[in-house]
């Protein structure tokens, strides 16, 4: 642990660099796991979950009597906000990008777009997936983590 420190303390100064939306989009559908982030009985609650992009949606998968899946049913079409989160960070040099989006989750509910999803999301654990979210976001940011050039001394 303290050489993983060492090493990204070595590695010179880091910055954020906000991300263009495009490029934002681009990286989210670059990877297939992130955090969805909702309320449930008025406390923030995270729970991994993998994804695909679909037309700047991101569409989950999830069992029918979780959590989220519970909260979307009951919001009677409204939908639940939520906060979807996904990067690729270096453990070592902590260099890489973040991205988070912000919308509403709404269960799928058309059969044709359940078989769609279902042949395009891979469950990453080995569990029943019953139940299809769609999050349209309507914030999205992001950063990339940087280095900076050396100034020497």
């Amino acid at each position: 642990m303290v050489m993983d420190r060492q090493a990204a303390r070595s590695s010179g100064s880091r910055r954020c660099v906000e991300l263009e939306h495009a490029e934002a989009l681009r990286l989210l559908g670059s990877i297939s796991l992130g955090r969805i982030a909702f309320t449930l009985r008025a406390l923030p609650t995270i729970r991994p979950v993998n994804h695909v992009l679909d037309h700047g949606d991101i569409i989950i998968s999830t069992d029918k009597g979780s959590a989220l899946a519970v909260h979307a049913e009951e919001s009677d079409g409204r939908g639940v906000v939520v906060t979807y989160e996904a990067d690729a960070v270096d453990p070592r040099t902590h260099l890489g990008w973040s991205v988070m989006a912000t919308g509403y989750a709404h269960l799928i509910t058309s059969r044709d777009e359940l078989d769609r999803y279902r042949r395009l999301l891979h469950p990453w654990v080995d569990q029943t997936m019953d139940c299809t979210i769609r999050i349209r976001p309507e914030e999205l940011t992001g950063i990339r983590l940087i280095s900076l050039p050396s100034t020497g001394a």
